[in-house]
């Protein structure tokens, strides 16, 4: 089951889990859709896997299962600002 991360791996934006704006690899690792296209080009920066968008976990789902509450803060070169 997904762990919904709650916020962007690069720049730390909040990212709850009904948003559609959230994007993953095949390990999780969790970016905005700005950071995934625009300084990541679509290519997640620990494994070099594709970025695709997190589907959305449906409301009596997620009650039974919720998000993760541990946010996660990378060191990528490409985050840097």
């Amino acid at each position: 089951m997904l762990a919904l991360r709650p916020n962007c791996e690069c720049c730390d934006k909040d990212l709850p889990p009904q948003s559609r704006e959230a994007m993953i690899c095949t390990f999780e690792c969790t970016f905005c859709a700005a950071c995934a296209n625009d300084r990541l080009a679509g290519t997640c920066p620990n494994c070099g896997g594709e970025l695709v968008r997190r589907p959305v976990r449906p409301p009596a789902a997620l009650a039974r299962h919720p998000a993760s509450q541990e946010r996660v803060i990378g060191t990528h070169a490409a985050c840097a600002t």
